[in-house]
């Protein structure tokens, strides 16, 4: 891969409860003025993973892809990225949320508490908690994304919940660069984590962002990662 992305397609998967929507917002800046084509799923909460799964696969008939996303659709992304070598470019890391197993992961437990809330109180009161504990600009995109996948979220955020991430001993076999991109004041995706999968992959840089820069301006998360890609297509 060049540093040129004229031309690329790059497939963007959602995190957990989150869109695509917001996806497109985010990464849509970056790739877009370097020419690239984003294809961003929306999520299906019957079937989140295997959707995910399936639209990587169908863009990839059509020749390479670039694959990425943010928390569960980074880890997504790059399971099938390890599985698929000779049909990905790179990968674009956003907010990955764990290494490995998810038991313990912060994001895991918050999408069980989340899917127990809407079950037990409904949407309407388990939205309403969930902006009292979060900054403004998330709680408008959560409340937008959850009440459009009502009433399928709650499945949707167990499965994600239970989702195996790569491990370190996986992420050194990645064939192909890596941009990860981590917020360092986000205690739901410990920019530990992403340190650890920049470290771990043979091609990788990381870039960081705050919370209160992705609030202002969504395009900050995807502008980030690409820059980290950049960095890790240099170190070739």
């Amino acid at each position: 891969m060049t540093a040129n992305l004229q031309g690329m397609t790059a497939v963007l998967l959602p995190g957990t409860g989150s869109d695509d929507d917001y996806i497109r917002r985010a990464f849509g800046g970056a790739l877009l003025d370097a020419g690239a084509v984003v294809i961003a799923p929306r999520p299906l909460p019957g079937d989140l993973i295997g959707g995910y799964v399936e639209a990587l696969d169908a863009a990839a008939q059509l020749g390479p892809i670039i694959v990425g996303g943010v928390s569960l659709g980074a880890a997504v992304a790059t399971n099938w990225a390890l599985k698929h070598p000779e049909q990905c470019i790179a990968v674009l890391a956003a907010l990955p949320a764990w290494t490995g197993d998810s038991d313990g992961a912060p994001a895991a437990q918050a999408a069980r508490y989340s899917a127990q809330q809407l079950r037990e109180i409904g949407l309407d009161a388990a939205v309403a908690g969930m902006r009292e504990g979060s900054p403004a600009w998330l709680a408008d995109e959560l409340t937008r994304s959850w009440t459009a996948q009502w009433p399928g979220l709650p499945d949707a955020m167990e499965e994600a919940a239970g989702y195996g991430g790569p491990t370190r001993e996986q992420l050194a076999e990645l064939q192909v660069p890596m941009g990860v991109a981590g917020a360092v004041d986000d205690a739901v995706h410990p920019v530990a984590v992403a340190a650890e999968w920049a470290v771990a992959a043979p091609r990788a840089a990381l870039r960081t962002v705050t919370l209160d820069a992705m609030g202002e301006e969504p395009t900050v998360l995807g502008d980030a990662c690409v820059a980290a890609l950049r960095e890790a297509v240099s170190l070739l």
